[in-house]
């Protein structure tokens, strides 16, 4: 089996803001899952973590004369570093098909997740992440069916963990990060071939557009 290598990835600044930890933990987890299928993007991640290292050393040098400095330093770097989720068993199952950074959430494996109903042919299971702001969900997309119509309140990170979809006169596979913010207009359609699992980070709801979309809004559990 070919193992698909990523075409559609985090944009650079993105990934800056990951390695200095200065993303809410939504966020730092879909970049991070997009990392464990995508050696590109986890080489410039290690590289930009080198050059922060290496201003670090540089500005803890130059602070050593003023040890009340250095220590409001040191306290901000710590604020800033991401909480990790704490580790939970997951089947076996689950452990090939996902990522690692994706395991703590999803304890009992992806089945045992409480899925509902929010399109045709389309389930989501909110994932519990520490926090507002940012709703954390895993999205099972039939195949050969369509996510509603819709625009965003505010920006949407999808990565994709298994099957595909079409989105935008774009073909995203297996570790493919999807970027959408609120002038995105777009209808996702997942492979004919089987069924598309996809990770989705959104900081605000989605607003349907189209009319079947609107049509089913009210009838849609969320």
């Amino acid at each position: 089996m070919i193992q698909h290598l990523p075409q559609h990835h985090p944009m650079p600044e993105l990934l800056v803001d990951y390695a200095a930890g200065a993303m809410a933990e939504g966020r730092a987890l879909a970049i991070a899952a997009h990392l464990g299928l995508c050696g590109a993007c986890r080489a410039e991640v290690g590289r930009f973590e080198a050059i922060g290292g290496s201003l670090l050393q540089d500005a803890v040098a130059d602070a050593e004369s003023d040890d009340a400095l250095l220590q409001a330093t040191l306290k901000r770097l710590d604020d800033a570093a991401p909480v990790e989720a704490p580790p939970r068993p997951v089947d076996a199952r689950t452990r090939a098909a996902l990522p690692s950074a994706v395991w703590p959430y999803v304890a009992g494996g992806v089945d045992a997740l409480r899925w509902k109903t929010v399109g045709i042919g389309v389930r989501e299971a909110v994932l519990p992440i520490a926090g507002g702001g940012h709703r954390v969900s895993l999205l099972r997309i039939s195949a050969g069916r369509a996510v509603a119509k819709h625009t965003h309140g505010g920006e949407e990170f999808t990565l994709v963990l298994a099957g595909g979809f079409s989105d935008r006169g774009q073909h995203y596979a297996r570790g493919d990060f999807s970027f959408a913010d609120p002038s995105d207009e777009h209808r996702p359609v997942a492979d004919a071939d089987g069924e598309c699992l996809c990770l989705a980070v959104t900081d605000a709801p989605m607003r349907l557009t189209g009319l079947v979309g609107r049509v089913i809004a009210p009838f849609i559990k969320t």
